[in-house]
């Protein structure tokens, strides 16, 4: 693969650009409610709204723009659990170029008919038994294609990071700001943009309990490895931080916390109940950690990403249930 320069604010300004027109600048949307729980003022940026229904269409979106004319006939390849998978199907289809996408076998069937529905091949695999990385590199190989992974690129923490840049546009600068963690592509775009756009910003990522890889590797200063986390959160069952996100998380976030699975639950249903909006288990990691109290924002002005709203309706009504 090419070895791209790590991503800057600059190349957000420039991601933000490619995107007008294209992607949604979805809602900043507050609550009485929770404002009166936590304390603070808070301003939730509703990718749940987003086109293909999740911020990753803004990371895709910028690195499939980049693409030349060779790198176009050949097509584009990425591995994904569900919502980087159908953001690339959806952006490869604008562009009018083929994709390939690598998914697991216990992916929610919303998020693989997503990817299919945008016409996009989709290879299943076993996450248990198999290892992404080893396959997406060796059918990029075999094919020619372009392997645009799903955290870990500085175009896709370029696009991702433009979520920010939008929310403090119309917020206004925040005191801290909380974003969900799987592999760190949005949580180290965020970060950059933040650091420009309100110093002073304490950014937080938020991941599964279950997998917090995040936190461990933070408190250790390398990236720490482990196994397949089991968590609802499935958009964050990333095993590792990326070569890309982790130094900007090491030099730009605050801290990484953690939230269980009935947490999230818990948010899934504030979201439903207070909110009438659908988010994805993952999508609500950033919302549970603020909710939950973990982190102290009294008298603060409080960013949350909300990351995504894909979810099967049968498994949203047990989860809600």
């Amino acid at each position: 693969m090419q070895v791209l320069p790590a991503p800057t604010f600059v190349d957000i300004v420039d991601a933000a650009a490619r995107l007008e027109g294209v992607a949604h600048r979805t809602p900043v949307l507050t609550s009485s409610i929770a404002n009166e729980r936590t304390g603070a003022s808070i301003f939730f940026k509703c990718e749940n709204f987003q086109r293909m229904g999740a911020f990753k269409f803004r990371g895709a979106y910028n690195a499939v723009s980049h693409f030349d004319y060779v790198q176009r006939n050949a097509g584009v390849l990425t591995y994904s659990s569900g919502n980087h998978a159908q953001a690339i199907a959806l952006s490869a289809r604008l562009a009018g170029i083929h994709a390939t996408v690598i998914m697991p076998h216990d992916a929610p069937a919303a998020k693989i008919a997503g990817a299919q529905s945008c016409g996009a091949e989709v290879i299943i695999y076993d996450r248990y038994k198999e290892v992404r990385e080893e396959i997406g590199l060796r059918l990029a190989e075999e094919r020619g294609m372009t392997l645009i992974p799903p955290y870990d690129h500085p175009h896709v923490i370029a696009g991702q990071g433009t979520a920010v840049r939008e929310l403090i546009e119309e917020s206004g600068p925040l005191d801290v700001l909380f974003v969900c963690l799987g592999g760190g592509g949005l949580l180290a775009g965020c970060a950059l943009a933040a650091a420009e756009l309100s110093p002073g910003c304490k950014v937080i990522g938020v991941e599964p309990e279950a997998g917090n890889d995040g936190q461990q590797s933070m408190a250790r200063g390398e990236i720490v490895h482990i196994e397949v986390p089991h968590t609802i959160a499935d958009g964050a069952a990333a095993t590792h931080l990326g070569l890309y996100t982790f130094p900007i998380m090491q030099r730009l976030v605050e801290t990484v916390v953690t939230v269980t699975d009935a947490q999230l639950i818990e948010t899934m249903r504030f979201f439903a109940q207070r909110m009438k909006m659908v988010v994805e288990p993952t999508g609500c990691l950033a919302a549970a950690a603020l909710m939950s109290g973990v982190v102290p924002v009294e008298g603060k002005r409080v960013g949350v990403i909300v990351s995504g709203g894909n979810v099967d309706l049968s498994r949203y009504a047990q989860f809600l249930a």
